[in-house]
């Protein structure tokens, strides 16, 4: 990962729109995030987390893609993929600041905003309304998560990369297809043919 810096007020615009549509962020915590929050960038194929450290902060990401995966034996298995406007970290990690079973991986260059655990609970402390903000983040992606276990037990491939273009269409033509065949748990073949039925499904007859 690149060198820390300090953000500019426009660097921060994105986090701002994006914490204001969960709930109203003050200008106290607006002030206090400036002074707490710092830039970094990751270049693509690098890792954010690996399997067995600790994630001592929380992510915004401000452009580019991540995907975070687990291995098992010599296999990689891509649970969830995050992109502009949307928060990452290693979370059971990063909330009770334990050694990480996960990875994440920067699938393309990425430019991020974070904030260390240490400052985000010092914030959580001073503003209790700040605490509302978090709730409803934790809120949706818990949603998030459960559509994800939803796809991953369906047993048919197609209704899985159906649900996949329902739930996250912006990332079809965005994300490598071995990622997303681990994703929804089928083969690569198994995808092309898929992919191939939904292709002849659109075209006009």
């Amino acid at each position: 990962m690149n060198t820390r810096k300090l953000p500019t007020k426009e660097d921060l615009i994105p986090l701002w729109q994006m914490l204001n549509s969960f709930h109203p962020v003050g200008k106290g915590i607006e002030q206090h995030l400036l002074k707490s929050i710092y830039c970094c960038s990751i270049s693509k194929g690098k890792h954010l987390l690996r399997n067995g450290e600790i994630s001592h902060s929380l992510y915004f990401i401000r452009k580019g893609l991540l995907r975070g995966f687990i291995k098992e034996e010599n296999k990689e298995i891509t649970t969830w993929f995050a992109m502009e406007n949307e928060m990452v970290s290693g979370i059971r990690s990063f909330l009770l600041q334990v050694e990480t079973v996960e990875n994440i991986q920067a699938v393309e260059d990425c430019e991020l905003l974070a904030i260390s655990f240490s400052d985000l609970t010092k914030i959580y402390e001073k503003y209790p309304s700040f605490n509302i903000t978090g709730r409803k983040i934790t809120e949706f992606h818990y949603t998030s998560a459960e559509n994800r276990a939803y796809i991953t037990r369906l047993h048919d491939a197609e209704k899985k990369y159906a649900l996949f273009l329902e739930f996250y269409p912006q990332l079809a033509n965005r994300v490598q297809l071995t990622y997303v065949a681990s994703f929804l748990g089928i083969t690569n073949e198994t995808l092309s043919r898929v992919r191939a039925k939904t292709s002849a499904r659109k075209k006009p007859v």
